[in-house]
């Protein structure tokens, strides 16, 4: 990408209610961000969905001075850009919709040919998550992932400093231009992140700081991974909102279950049990369903557990995937002549068991 190129997509990504998707519907008609700038009035409002207003934002002159003022500080600054259509634009970013049209970035990230997910969770955490979440880390560690987060209190903070004890790349996704740190207290973690990884951000070093630009940075955290592993949560929350849309992007999610009277597993509880997230009660389960390899190094076994008692209707879903293998959860229901809630009900008291494992898909098999 020259530097002309960025100027002009930096002033596009300036303009008032031109969000990612739009941005590129303009720039697939136009043909780049130079183009979409310099287009006639009349021809930009043939383009779907582009009204009077936009159009009216898209001739003003001031966006290509602001621009030039954030060109200025990406260059004084040492910041590396990726553009969504470039070589070093994060490959699984690349597939989602409203993916940033440039991202920013500082540090020292290698994506090439490893593994990615994103950890995330209340900042709340207690002493469970934090144990469950170091155990994590350091159990995956010999996969060699990176580990995404929003570098936040709680999950955020304690699995970008497991990742740096493992030696693992960590990325920490911010809420605001790379000219600033929150919260301030963790500024004591950005070199080892840098180190091991860095951060990245699709905001200006202009931009105001707001809660809302958490939800607009979740969907990079989610984005960027194969898989989004919620630690702990309450019935309401961001890393909820990350859960959903890792959903939304046909994306893996894991989440790990916790007592019904902890306030800091409702929300992990209820994506299990609405069937969002994969329980997660050993970290061997991510590799596993992720079909994570190794080469030259056994995978972890999963062992059976023996001498389970099954009741008549799990008798009859055992026996049907015994000799099945993989099925979805309708086949099952409608092969075993069972109600679709009844058979999700079974299947997570099997999974408890250590019977079952959920797969990709809504597959289910024998363990």
């Amino acid at each position: 990408m020259t530097e002309n190129d960025l100027l002009y997509t930096l002033a596009l990504q300036h303009v008032p209610n031109v969000g990612d998707i739009l941005a590129k519907r303009l720039m697939a008609s136009c043909g780049s961000a130079e183009a979409v700038l310099k287009e006639k009035r009349q021809n930009l409002l043939k383009i779907d969905g582009i009204g009077s207003v936009t159009v009216t934002e898209l001739t003003k002159a001031n966006h290509l001075k602001e621009a030039e003022k954030e060109l200025e500080f990406i260059k004084n600054n040492g910041i590396k850009t990726s553009y969504f259509k470039s070589e070093n634009y994060p490959e699984k970013l690349k597939h989602c919709i409203d993916a940033p049209i440039l991202l920013f970035q500082v540090g020292n990230i290698d994506f090439d040919n490893r593994p990615i997910i994103s950890v995330v969770g209340t900042r709340k955490i207690t002493t469970y998550g934090i144990a469950f979440c170091e155990k994590l880390i350091e159990e995956l560690a010999i996969y060699n992932p990176i580990i995404v987060s929003g570098f936040a209190y709680g999950t955020d903070i304690t699995a970008h400093k497991a990742a740096i004890q493992k030696g693992l790349q960590t990325i920490g996704c911010l809420a605001h231009g790379l000219n600033q740190i929150y919260p301030r207290v963790h500024k004591k973690y950005m070199v080892d992140v840098e180190k091991n990884g860095g951060f990245l951000s699709d905001f200006w070093s202009t931009d105001i700081f707001d809660k809302n630009n958490f939800l607009k940075r979740n969907r990079i955290i989610a984005g960027l991974s194969e898989a989004t592993v919620v630690i702990e949560s309450a019935e309401k929350g961001g890393s909820l909102v990350t859960a959903d849309i890792a959903n939304s992007y046909n994306r893996d999610v894991f989440a790990v279950p916790g007592r019904i009277s902890d306030s800091q597993s409702i929300g992990c509880n209820n994506l299990i049990k609405h069937q969002k997230a994969h329980m997660l009660t050993t970290p061997l389960d991510v590799p596993y369903l992720l079909n994570w390899q190794l080469d030259n190094v056994e995978k972890p076994a999963i062992q059976k557990q023996l001498f389970v008692e099954l009741d008549g209707s799990e008798k009859v879903i055992y026996n049907y995937l015994k000799e099945n293998e993989k099925q979805q959860l309708d086949t099952i229901a409608l092969h075993c002549s069972l109600p679709i809630f009844k058979v999700a009900s079974m299947l997570l008291n099997m999974e408890l068991k250590g019977v079952v494992r959920p797969l990709p898909g809504k597959l289910f098999e024998l363990i």
